[in-house]
């Protein structure tokens, strides 16, 4: 195992798609390297059972999860509605040994501690189970933007029994939570090479529902 002592530093060398992959990582380790890395580093870490995976986003990836930010907030925006953003604040369960940071990330209606709605990037996949992680964290919907598909997952079961293979979520075509926002207009607009564009035709098609 790569000693974390040093890795704050070590990992600034790195390729920025390049993720890094660390096993056996105790609880505090994980907890030391993020006070190492502070507010603002810039980096995405992920810790589940000992797992931790750190990712130095690419600018493909920091333009797709900006422009599904900015169209969801122009969402909230035209439709009223009563959202506070996290964005990619780390999120920790020391007692279900979880901790991530999404990319995006919101609560809907009234403020929380963990988010209703959690979104992820996905550029280069990592080895770290995103759904268990989140349903661990209590997110009750997880939305992966992946190849130009948007994948939307509602927690069904804090026990996974019958949605065993995704730990309790659901694959859906509509989300749960924004039961009124029209997913193939969104995913229309996010797939638009223009974000101007992408953000008019969007507040437009919003306005015409």
């Amino acid at each position: 195992m790569i000693l974390l002592d040093d890795l704050a530093k070590r990992i600034m060398l790195d390729d920025p798609e390049e993720w890094r992959i660390l096993s056996q990582v105790p609880w505090a380790q994980y907890d030391a390297l993020l006070t190492d890395l502070g507010d603002g580093s810039g980096y995405r870490v992920h810790f589940l059972d000992g797992v931790l995976e750190i990712l130095a986003p690419s600018r493909k990836h920091e333009q797709g999860k900006t422009l599904l930010g900015h169209l969801l907030e122009l969402y909230f925006l035209e439709a009223y509605i009563e959202y506070f953003p996290m964005g990619s604040t780390t999120l920790q369960n020391p007692a279900q040994q979880a901790g991530g940071e999404p990319d995006e990330s919101y609560c809907i209606g009234t403020d929380k501690e963990f988010p209703d709605l959690a979104i992820e990037v996905i550029v280069t996949s990592g080895s770290i189970n995103r759904l268990e992680l989140y349903r661990r964290l209590g997110v009750q919907e997880v939305w992966f933007w992946k190849k130009n598909r948007l994948f939307l997952y509602h927690l069904r079961e804090d026990t996974p029994e019958q949605f065993v293979n995704t730990a309790g979520y659901e694959l859906i075509e509509q989300s749960d939570i924004l039961p009124n926002l029209d997913i193939t207009l969104l995913i229309r607009c996010l797939q638009n090479p223009s974000p101007l564009a992408a953000a008019k035709a969007f507040r437009q098609g919003i306005k015409e529902v």
